[in-house]
């Protein structure tokens, strides 16, 4: 098992062309940890955001009467994807990873795969 910072620093070092990873409660909208980003990619704004995506996600699941969990959530811009991770707790309760990647130097397919096997791992 590992802790959040050594899950979010596994992300940035093994998942290629990853810009910015975060782990997001997403009852808060609050970042537990950040990694990578810049200028151009504040993290904590990006989860704050993404918090809104996630949420309303699950209640439209709700309102549809759909008794299935997400696993992920991908966005796909100009010139990045964004992959949101969930994790859920026995509690109701639960936190995302948010990876945001370069769409010319990542592998989409081996980006999900990896950050599955990190959010598996992650323990909090």
């Amino acid at each position: 098992m590992a802790n959040v910072e050594v899950s979010l620093k596994e992300a940035m070092t093994s998942i290629e062309g990853a810009l910015g990873v975060a782990l997001v409660d997403y009852a808060s909208g609050m970042a537990l940890g950040t990694l990578g980003g810049g200028k151009d990619l504040d993290l904590t704004v990006a989860a704050a955001g993404n918090t809104d995506v996630i949420r309303a996600k699950l209640r439209t699941m709700e309102m549809l009467g759909m008794q299935d969990d997400i696993e992920d959530v991908l966005i796909t811009l100009g010139g990045q994807y964004h992959l949101i991770r969930i994790r859920r707790s026995r509690s109701g309760g639960g936190l995302f990873l948010y990876l945001v990647l370069d769409r010319g130097r990542s592998n989409l397919a081996m980006a999900r795969h990896q950050l599955s096997r990190i959010e598996a791992e992650l323990e909090v």
